[in-house]
């Protein structure tokens, strides 16, 4: 739970984005997708206590479409692709997350400016992910105390600087009822299939609580541990997710959110605390992105290590230490982010990986459907039962992520961000195709290992 507390600091990369789309409306976007994945835990805390053993997200499509020596080719590769859109999801936070900080710091440290961004960003990048890889690699229990100092130092003033303009009279209404839409907004077919592109990016910030299942097998008790975890982190997110938003638009007015489309938390800081405010600012926000770049390695790294030990990735990414990290694994999404980093652009990466994530959500949502329905799963015991009706919940939402919003940000990247992330999210899903195919091939030959 530790580690998935990272995941509100996912709304940074977009709120100077969805306030240039969709104005002071964008509140509403940030809590329509925040209650999206808190109903969709539901579905997922069941799901965690009929695998205990899988890893999340991506363990539960591989355990219900890709066991069994009755399941087709065809299944096997959806669920082997869906666990690999859940790894571009989270695969690509580290490289966004370097970005923001490199942006951060050169309004801490000015004499930064003059080096090339790409080589300050390398920089800055590689000993970030240096020092996460460290504490990684001990394993789980060294991480947490990590994830409990860097959520402790960071979420709380997040909490505070975003909660004191609304005591000290900062906090205007009007700067939210007066700029809801912006002016040019109709509601035509153009408009709506930017707002559900919109809803997609949305997705990848706000759903993010759904990371705590991931380290389903490393619970003392997954059936009862693994369902509050999720439900505490939603929470936290619904808080966060609706409270930043709203102070910043509130207190800046979008024009204000605008200038400063990268980085709207340092001038809401410096309203609510004045000069000094900001610099604390700069170093809280730098140390929530540590602990959500640790917190995405480690998602991304259990993750590939799930879909080896699957037989979905070759076998060498199932290699563990002997604190029973994934240090292959990790190694090569440290390697990924590095490349990454000179894409340069965080809302483009961004757009890029919503194309995973919301791949993993949808297939896993009608894999749930699936789990409820299917004779030879409807009737595993689980400790955890979502209501009665639930399954037609998780169609809902799975419908309504593919296709509508995967297709939704097709046209949002080509019409604001161009064509690159577009590219570089289908690029990165195509990379399976080969690994898979050479699994598969290396499992008819040889018998995985337990």
């Amino acid at each position: 739970m530790a580690s998935a507390l990272g995941a509100p600091i996912l709304i940074l990369p977009s709120i100077g984005f969805f306030t240039y789309l969709m104005g002071a409306s964008a509140i509403f976007i940030w809590i329509f997708s925040v209650i999206q994945g808190t109903l969709q835990n539901v579905a997922y805390a069941e799901l965690a206590t009929m695998f205990p053993n899988a890893t999340g997200i991506p363990g539960y499509a591989q355990a219900i479409l890709c066991k069994g020596s009755n399941r087709s080719p065809c299944l096997r590769f959806i669920g082997g692709l869906s666990a690999w859109g859940y790894l571009v999801g989270w695969g690509f936070v580290p490289a966004i997350f370097a970005l923001q900080i490199t942006t951060y710091l050169t309004q801490l440290v000015p004499v930064t400016v003059a080096w090339s961004g790409a080589i300050s960003s390398l920089v800055i990048g590689g000993l970030v992910f240096l020092g996460v890889f460290l504490v990684n690699y001990r394993g789980l229990g060294n991480s947490a105390k990590l994830a409990y100092l860097l959520a402790l130092v960071s979420l709380i003033p997040l909490f505070i600087i975003t909660i004191a303009p609304l005591i000290n009279g900062a906090f205007k209404l009007s700067n939210i009822t007066t700029n809801w839409l912006p002016v040019a907004w109709k509601w035509d077919p153009f408009h709506l299939a930017l707002m559900f592109g919109i809803f997609g990016m949305a997705e990848w910030s706000a759903c993010a609580s759904e990371a705590a299942a991931v380290y389903g097998p490393e619970y003392k008790k997954p059936g009862s541990d693994l369902p509050k975890a999720l439900f505490a982190c939603g929470v936290v997110s619904f808080f966060t997710y609706s409270i930043v938003q709203a102070s910043a638009t509130g207190t800046l007015g979008v024009e204000g959110i605008l200038a400063e489309r990268l980085s709207p938390l340092l001038p809401l800081a410096k309203v609510s605390f004045g000069p000094v405010g900001t610099y604390m600012t700069i170093a809280m926000l730098i140390a929530a992105m540590v602990l959500l770049i640790q917190m995405a390695s480690l998602t991304a790294s259990r993750t590939m290590y799930s879909m080896s030990i699957s037989g979905n990735l070759p076998k060498v990414f199932a290699r563990t230490n002997k604190y029973g990290t994934p240090v292959i694994a990790m190694m090569a999404i440290v390697l990924l982010n590095l490349v990454l980093i000179l894409v340069g652009s965080p809302e483009a990466i961004v757009a890029a990986s919503c194309f995973g994530y919301m791949l993993a959500h949808g297939v896993t949502l009608f894999s749930y459907v699936k789990a409820k329905r299917d004779a030879n799963l409807k009737n595993v015991v689980r400790s955890f039962r979502a209501p009665a009706g639930w399954i037609f919940i998780a169609l809902f939402y799975g419908l309504f992520t593919l296709p509508l919003c995967f297709i939704g940000l097709i046209f949002l990247n080509g019409y604001s961000l161009g064509w690159l992330p577009t590219f570089i999210g289908f690029s990165a899903l195509a990379a399976y195709v080969p690994l898979w195919l050479y699994s598969r091939k290396k499992e008819l030959k040889n018998t995985f290992p337990p």
